[in-house]
């Protein structure tokens, strides 16, 4: 003790007002970087104050939102930690029934007219090209092959040129589980996977082998996987040939039990799971039994959102185990018919929410139209809700409980 006194009362104490100097300057040095944030001509970045959404993510019906998950991620990377916007929402968009035979009255109609952009609303492409997933229901095979499958009363082949229809309408993924993509026969039936795939346009529900048709299709959006399992139940008369070991043709669903064991497989390697399924009585509002239990059935193994087609009218919706439910989209751009129809919006939020939302369509006159009048947006809601079960939409088209 003696030493350390005598040290202190020497070179210690010199040493002493040195530490205190030191550690003064770094308090001030401290207050001017944190504090004031002067440092390489830089400051301290604020909170982000414009939104990294599009003008209408959620709102109107009209004005689509585009898509820009690179460049808000790329935003949010750079924003201080405690000030990150919400990531936009995942939003895929799904269509019924869209039939591009050369010879069908859609087609026919459109040639006369002059495009695509003319037959359906240039407000509705531009939405379609706005998801970041369309999915639509391809209701015909794509070739220059084969011939017509005997006891059909319908059958459908379009041109691989039309192929170009899809591409402008935004279509991401095919659904090919349905009685009208084997119409032509097998050789039609692979040109159509081909067709599609040298477009850059994903399918599911049929392939080369009951292996590829059953298999999920999982997208990768925004972080998250999204799979898409889909089969088929629709035909009275079974013709259209189920895929084989080493046979080409669709995945199946009336006995469910396979299709189940696909989406709960599917399940384990995905954030979200949505069965796509093609099924219930054509022209009708009434649900068939099994599109009933079979969509419980699904939920109960892991489905996030039951969406359905073939009926070529829309069907109602429902809710299971707080599941959405859209029993089937109906026509999209199919015939002469005039038929409310719709492009139906699922958005997945970063906190995992998943909402549905419909928007107000007319097929009518080979022409598909967005409603925008209010009162069309009016009857629209007030027709779906009548034909729905324990569902209904709201004034936007937002899909709720009913309570």
């Amino acid at each position: 003790m003696k030493q350390f006194r005598d040290w202190m009362h020497g070179k210690g104490q010199g040493a002493v007002m040195v530490i205190a100097a030191l550690a003064a300057m770094g308090m001030v040095l401290h207050y001017a970087v944190i504090e004031r944030g002067i440092i390489a001509g830089s400051q301290s970045q604020p909170a982000l104050s414009e939104s990294i959404e599009s003008k209408e993510r959620v709102g109107s019906f009209i004005g689509p939102a585009k898509k820009e998950a690179g460049q808000a991620k790329k935003t949010e990377d750079a924003a201080p930690k405690g000030t990150e916007k919400p990531e936009t929402p995942i939003r895929l968009g799904f269509a019924g029934d869209i039939c591009l035979d050369d010879t069908c009255a859609v087609m026919r109609h459109m040639k006369k007219r002059g495009g695509i952009s003319k037959v359906i609303s240039p407000e509705l492409i531009e939405k379609m090209n706005s998801y970041d997933s369309m999915i639509i229901n391809n209701e015909f095979s794509i070739s220059g092959r084969g011939k017509p499958m005997e006891g059909k009363a319908y059958t459908f082949r379009s041109s691989p040129s039309n192929v170009k229809y899809l591409k402008k309408l935004g279509v991401d993924v095919a659904g090919l589980a349905n009685n009208h993509i084997y119409d032509y026969g097998k050789k039609a039936f692979l040109d159509t996977l081909d067709y599609l795939k040298k477009a850059g346009i994903k399918t599911m529900g049929a392939g080369k082998s009951i292996k590829e048709a059953r298999k999920p299709l999982c997208l990768k959006i925004k972080g998250k996987t999204i799979a898409l399992v889909a089969a088929t139940r629709a035909e009275k008369y079974i013709l259209t040939p189920e895929a084989g070991k080493n046979s080409p043709g669709v995945f199946r669903t009336y006995d469910d039990r396979q299709y189940v064991k696909e989406i709960k497989r599917a399940g384990k390697k995905a954030d979200y799971v949505i069965a796509y399924v093609h099924w219930g009585t054509e022209y009708s509002t009434d649900l068939e039994e099994a599109q009933i239990q079979q969509a419980k059935d699904y939920i109960n193994a892991g489905a996030d959102a039951v969406v359905g087609a073939h009926t070529h009218c829309l069907q109602g919706t429902g809710y299971y185990k707080g599941v959405p439910i859209i029993y089937s989209l109906g026509n999209f751009w199919f015939n002469e018919k005039t038929l409310y129809t719709t492009i139906l919006e699922i958005d997945i939020t970063g906190e995992g929410k998943l909402s549905a939302r419909m928007l107000p369509c007319l097929q009518g006159g080979k022409e598909t139209k967005l409603l925008t009048k209010p009162s069309q947006i009016k009857k629209f809601i007030k027709y779906v809700n009548k034909i729905s079960t324990n569902a209904k939409l709201d004034a936007k088209g937002n899909l709720k409980r009913k309570k």
